[in-house]
């Protein structure tokens, strides 16, 4: 009698050959990006990194910076100050970043940036490389990525692998800017609903021509245009601008701007994306002790039953 096929299941016997198991693809993965310089971009991504993280606390949560300014690397870093033997373009050339994630600051891993971006660019040509590598990671939660103020490659690549892009609006030019990044998800075929504005570096009291806050013509701009809009916006804070520049080591908004607006609104933004993600039921029901030391208070998380619809992403049009 020829042997049965590699494989073949008798009963009471398991498989030769089973299948291998595939690693855990990442739970969302978020990007942040923006043509623009200047809008808080840096900002955005790595305070939410570190709200998610205390928000829940059984997803961990990495940040990857897509560019050579090594912010990420100051904030997050837990070790000396010289380069990292292995950064990003390694993991790009080992197609997972399993091998060059750190665990940083705040509980918040990371990638440590490439001294050079233009190298790693160069190996981009493929929109869809990141997000492979990304799904090859085996990494169980969520990834970050702080994109250059570009819309070339390395960013094309966030783009194809986001869930969900984060485009911070701080003025008209960026306003603009982000109806560039709106017409490229529809170009390549990704679909605007991917796209989400976020209003920073709020400031009401800035008027034009002595009508409405600059901040009501911006949203007022974007429902118009029907772009998706988190209700959360970010204010320009003097407090939160020192804890960027004050020192080497960039501070977070978080631990360090309690008491200011953009410390709550950090909060509420950080909830809504949870909600858009539909991860938000496992959220702490308690306020809660982080690191031995009061941090942020979580709101119960609604049932199921009675979340709210997706009206609340603002001028958002099914498609």
């Amino acid at each position: 009698m020829a042997p049965a096929p590699a494989g073949t299941t008798f009963r009471g016997v398991e498989p030769q050959n089973p299948p291998p198991e595939r690693p855990p693809a990442p739970v969302a993965v978020l990007a942040v990006a923006s043509n623009k310089g200047g809008v808080g971009k840096t900002t955005l991504a790595t305070n939410l990194a570190i709200y998610l993280r205390a928000l829940r606390e059984d997803l961990p949560v990495a940040v990857v910076g897509l560019d050579d300014q090594q912010t990420i690397d100051r904030m997050f870093g837990l070790g000396p100050s010289e380069p990292p033997e292995r950064n990003l373009k390694h993991g790009w050339s080992e197609r997972s970043l399993e091998r060059v994630l750190q665990l940083g600051e705040y509980g918040v891993h990371f990638v440590p940036s490439p001294p050079n971006s233009a190298l790693l660019k160069a190996r981009a040509e493929d929109p869809a490389a990141l997000g492979r590598i990304l799904e090859r990671s085996a990494w169980p939660g969520i990834f970050i990525l702080d994109t250059k103020s570009d819309l070339e490659a390395l960013t094309l690549n966030a783009f194809h692998a986001a869930q969900r892009i984060l485009l911070p609006v701080a003025d008209w030019a960026s306003l603009e800017e982000a109806a560039r990044s709106f017409a490229i998800l529809e170009q390549r075929g990704l679909g605007a609903g991917r796209g989400r504005v976020v209003l920073t570096l709020v400031d009401r009291r800035t008027r034009i021509d002595g009508a409405a806050p600059l901040v009501e013509r911006l949203r007022g701009e974007v429902r118009r245009r029907g772009w998706p809009l988190y209700r959360a916006s970010l204010s320009r804070s003097p407090r939160v601008e020192r804890l960027n520049s004050g020192s080497r080591k960039p501070l977070s908004i978080l631990h360090h701007a309690q008491g200011t607006a953009v410390h709550r609104e950090l909060r509420e933004l950080t909830e809504e994306i949870l909600s858009d993600l539909g991860l938000e039921r496992a959220a702490r029901e308690s306020p809660g002790e982080l690191w031995g030391r009061k941090l942020i208070e979580v709101l119960p998380p609604r049932p199921l039953a009675r979340r709210r619809p997706t009206d609340w992403i603002e001028g958002w049009r099914r498609r």
